[in-house]
């Protein structure tokens, strides 16, 4: 597969040679701030020392002063609170924040998480009935509830007050509540738009705390799930979620708690050695399977699991939902690509609709964002449960997924997501129009161009300039996330030193690298077998090389000890 380098570019080339001398930083790591948006030396500072003390002040929020009023009184009098959350990682993540916040305090609080096919996502009549009949005085949602309109109209009118704690997109009407937290409503003056679900909840506990003349440091004990949250739902690691998101790994990497921990056991995952990366593609998954199948309850009680015996059972059972869950994904997978070779020509289609009425609605999500990243067009899977098509919708960089679905309300049911990813619900007979309507609003959007699989480099870097120091400097760029992506660097006319050979099962390609008088590095490009021949048959030409720059870790038996070096992970490789 063949990439388009695309140079990312700072909104002023001024600021990288000027942080570079106020931060006494080469040039390359000044680059690498501008292009996150630190344009000074004091946001510099905040960058690479992120601390719970810079923190936004959570009454800031629109309505916090009011939410927080409310569920510290209900805290006080014991009130019955019914914690209603969501099914994926965020949301059960945000509920056992929430929850195990509430009970900290000798209340007993209730939890709720509609079923993903009986109820769909959001807060429900079914969910409302529920706290009714357990006698409920409030119910906190986390993690959704910014479009429950009329579900809002029906606690009132049972007498249950609401707090909504949301981050997604409002709409053009604020649910008729108590309170209502979401940096993204028109009106709310907060900072920082990008927290995650639980990220908002925990902002309400923070103000709670303050209004029951407690120490934020109560609010920190979740920092292990709230990073959990953080990766898994993709917001941006910038601002308060990068400060939140470090201190949280600390967190995981020192102490986790026994429901992480009997994840981590399962992974083989050693205490200390937990990213981002491992949460997205293994924490997050096992947490994610639950709800993806049906029903999240089994995620939500090894969160909040107190003991080892306990988190063991669940995680087990966890484990066992995850492999039905893949199973469902793979074959899914399968099926999607073979409707797509067998009746659609990519080379004429700006945007992929698929429909199957048997597909399962917890894996449709994960195979469109796995066709997003082979097709490089914006992909809506769709099923069909209880006579309504439902579906989810990934994009590609470009193109607002969530807009795009808006100039199709007058088609759909609901829907709701962001700029990347939403879901939607239409009737039946609104398929091919609105199949119709989508395709023709990607192809006035898109170019040819954005269908190209693309490679975005922060910087061309020399092989010379990687020393220890560099490397001290550029692991405090980490956590590494959205709009903080790892850096990826060029090196043009990269000697190839020796012949380069085949390991692993997988075929990856491993190399030695070298460019002018730099050291030897060693590279390594995972499954990237296929540019051998290439490589042979140029084998007395340099190559240029986009790669990343990581620490391999390994035990030398020679030796008897561990050892460490730095490596490129190659990314693509052209020719000179």
């Amino acid at each position: 597969m063949s990439f388009r380098w695309v140079y990312a570019q700072p909104d002023d080339a001024g600021i990288a040679a000027s942080l570079s001398k106020e931060c006494n930083v080469p040039t390359s790591i000044a680059r690498l701030l501008a292009l996150r948006g630190v344009s000074t030396f004091d946001r510099a500072s905040l960058f690479f020392r992120p601390e719970l003390s810079k923190l936004h002040d959570p009454f800031l929020m629109k309505d916090m002063d009011i939410a927080s009023d409310r569920l510290a009184h209900a805290i006080r009098s014991g009130q019955r609170v019914l914690v209603y959350g969501d099914y994926d990682v965020d949301g059960t993540t945000a509920t056992a924040i929430m929850y195990m916040f509430i009970r900290e305090f000798g209340s007993k609080p209730l939890f709720y998480i509609p079923h993903r096919f009986k109820e769909g996502y959001g807060l429900s009549e079914e969910g409302i009935t529920y706290a009714d009949e357990q006698d409920c005085d409030l119910i906190v949602s986390v993690d959704c509830g910014i479009t429950a309109i009329e579900e809002a109209k029906w606690a009132k009118a049972k007498g249950i007050d609401l707090i909504v704690c949301d981050h997604h997109t409002a709409g053009d009407t604020i649910p008729d509540c108590v309170a209502v937290l979401d940096p993204k409503r028109p009106d709310c003056p907060y900072p920082f738009e990008g927290l995650s679900g639980a990220g908002v909840g925990f902002k309400l506990i923070q103000a709670t705390l303050l209004k029951l003349g407690l120490p934020q440091s109560v609010a920190y004990k979740y920092l292990d799930l709230l990073a959990v949250s953080i990766a898994s739902d993709i917001v941006p690691i910038i601002d308060e979620n990068r400060i939140l998101m470090r201190e949280g790994l600390l967190m995981l990497n020192t102490e986790p708690r026994a429901g992480i921990r009997a994840l981590m056991d399962l992974i083989k995952m050693d205490v200390g050695k937990l990213s981002t990366t491992n949460i997205v593609f293994s924490i997050g998954p096992r947490i994610n399977a639950a709800g993806r199948m049906g029903d999240a309850v089994t995620a939500l009680n090894l969160l909040i699991s107190d003991s080892e015996d306990d988190a063991n059972f669940w995680a087990a059972q966890l484990e066992e939902i995850n492999k039905r869950r893949r199973k469902t994904d793979s074959d899914t997978m399968g099926q999607a690509q073979a409707m797509i070779d067998e009746s659609m020509d990519m080379d004429s289609l700006t945007s992929v609709v698929l429909h199957h009425p048997e597909w399962h609605l917890g894996v449709i999500g994960i195979v469109a964002s796995r066709l997003v990243d082979l097709y490089c067009r914006p992909t809506i899977m769709l099923s069909t449960i209880d006579g309504k098509i439902k579906g989810s919708a990934r994009s590609i960089r470009g193109f607002n997924i969530y807009n795009a679905l808006k100039q199709c309300d007058d088609l759909l049911i609901q829907f709701g997501g962001h700029e990347f990813a939403a879901g939607l619900t239409m009737n039946c007979d609104q398929l091919d129009a609105f199949r119709e309507r989508f395709s023709s609003i990607s192809h006035d959007c898109l170019c040819s161009d954005q269908f190209e699989p693309e490679i975005v480099i922060d910087g061309e870097l020399r092989l010379s300039e990687i020393d220890s120091r560099f490397w001290k400097l550029l692991n405090q760029f980490e956590p590494y996330g959205p709009h903080n992506t790892r850096p990826i660097f060029v090196s043009k006319n990269v000697q190839i030193v020796g012949n380069p050979s085949i390991v692993g099962k997988q075929g990856h390609l491993k190399m030695r690298l070298a460019q002018d008088d730099s050291y030897h590095f060693d590279a390594i490009g995972f499954k990237m077998h296929a540019l051998k021949p290439m490589l042979d048959e140029h084998k007395n030409q340099n190559v240029d090389i986009a790669f990343v720059l990581e620490e391999n870790c390994w035990f030398d038996k020679r030796s008897n000890e561990s050892k460490r070096e730095l490596q490129l992970q190659i990314r693509d490789i052209r020719v000179c």
